[in-house]
């Protein structure tokens, strides 16, 4: 449980002693530094296993480093070798990442894989405890839709071919991480706000790309239609003006929701987001010229505005603040 907190402004109103001020920031620091050492941590060791999996020679004996190390992690935290906990972790998710890579190598990225691929994460997530292996199960999941990313020369690249089901199926997920994560201990309510929250990112990329292309049901409609044609494939079912508009709605009301019960996270996602959706929509409508660029800078300045003074209405003055999980 986190809450956010103005130890100068606490002081300052007398609600807060100097001496708690300090041993709070003292906490804070401690925090800091924990989650500094993490980040570290959590790069390290995708560099790792990402290093290690390239220098293997086959996929197969990726996968075989992979599960030892992931059986030496396991027994290190059984056992709770308390001065080796940190090394246990390590061994866990580079174990995971290993074995992860060197399935989808076998399998040529097949749905079987990723499916294996992403169960091997949730578990391995659990047994480690691990926030980077539940966001990659979560993502795994997404990529047995077909959802991908891509890069080639300073260009980033974003598919997600089922736009409808992305949307549905990781907004059931969010919801039934969030529900679990009530009733979780403080560790594994973590992992299920990690996968909620990455859910939520999920959403919002199916409905940013189906209000740009909308969405054929390419899926649904290999397992129901007799005509398997490419054109009858591709000829969109759900235009890109039902998305936008319903991605506007649910930003509204997702955003309005997490105002009124502080979840900070999410605002901070609705917020980026509805930047998106509005500059993606303005300038796909307007174009980029120097007119649109002034007006939509002025109008997203004035929305800013607005949702900075709504939500200084929304919370009176000395009214305590509320845990943020979400």
């Amino acid at each position: 449980m986190k809450i956010t907190l103005d130890i100068s402004k606490l002081v300052e109103e007398g609600k807060l002693t100097r001496e708690e001020a300090d041993r709070l920031t003292a906490l804070a620091a401690h925090d800091t530094g924990s989650f500094g050492v993490n980040v570290l941590i959590g790069f390290g060791v995708v560099a790792i296993a990402a290093g290690a999996v390239a220098l293997v020679p086959t996929p197969l004996t990726a996968v075989g480093l992979g599960l030892a190390l992931f059986a030496a992690g396991s027994a290190i935290t059984i056992n709770r070798v308390q001065q080796w906990v940190l090394l246990g972790q390590i061994c866990l998710v580079i174990g995971a990442l290993m074995f992860g890579g060197g399935v989808i190598a076998y399998g040529a990225g097949s749905l079987a894989s990723m499916l294996i691929v992403m169960g091997a994460f949730g578990i391995a997530a659990i047994a480690a405890r691990s926030s980077l292996l539940m966001a990659l199960a979560v993502l795994a999941a997404s990529a047995c839709l077909g959802a991908r990313t891509g890069y080639s020369h300073a260009v980033y690249s974003l598919a997600i071919f089922e736009p409808t089901l992305t949307v549905m199926l990781f907004s059931a997920l969010a919801l039934i991480a969030y529900q679990a994560s009530h009733r979780l201990s403080d560790d594994y309510e973590r992992l299920a706000i990690t996968a909620a929250r990455t859910s939520l990112l999920l959403v919002n990329f199916g409905f940013w790309i189906g209000s740009l292309w909308g969405d054929p049901l390419m899926l649904i409609r290999s397992m129901n239609a007799k005509d398997a044609s490419l054109a009858f494939m591709t000829k969109t079912a759900i235009p890109a003006s039902v998305f936008s508009i319903l991605w506007a709605v649910v930003l509204l009301g997702a955003g309005i929701w997490a105002l009124q019960v502080n979840r900070r996270w999410l605002v901070n996602l609705v917020a980026v987001f509805a930047g998106i959706h509005f500059y993606t929509q303005w300038f796909e409508r307007l174009g980029a010229t120097p007119l649109s660029v002034l007006l939509g800078g002025l109008v997203m300045l004035a929305s800013a505005v607005g949702l900075w003074i709504f939500n200084g209405r929304a919370r009176p003055p000395g009214l305590r603040a509320k845990p943020s999980r979400f």
